[in-house]
């Protein structure tokens, strides 16, 4: 079965950091790319960060540089989301995704920053 399962979300602190976990079924990790997204009300869903196959080449939104950092165990088979220095602005669900020979999406996990 084909799944994708975030974990890790919950309320945070200004300033605060939260790992963000996608457990990866049915296929390897380490041979499509993997994105972590998210999305606030009434907003389409913004890419937040993305690792490569093979070697992993990152990229980040230019609004998370410097704060978030994504990485893959290719043994468990899963993607990580290590989210630094977080800002209320972050706040929205994160969705983990891939497209392999179908467009994946997990059911997404609640972050949530503030005092």
């Amino acid at each position: 079965q084909v799944q994708l399962v975030e974990s890790g979300g919950g309320l945070v602190q200004p300033g605060g950091s939260l790992r963000l976990t996608c457990a990866v079924s049915g296929f390897p990790v380490s041979v499509y790319r993997m994105n972590w997204y998210r999305q606030t009300p009434g907003k389409e869903r913004e890419l937040v960060a993305s690792i490569g196959r093979g070697t992993g080449d990152e990229n980040y939104a230019d609004s998370v540089k410097g704060r978030f950092i994504i990485s893959r165990d290719n043994y468990r088979n899963r993607v990580f989301l290590q989210m630094n220095a977080l800002k209320p602005e972050d706040t929205a669900v994160y969705y983990c995704h891939s497209r392999t020979w179908q467009e994946l999406w997990g059911q997404g996990t609640q972050v949530t920053v503030s005092s």
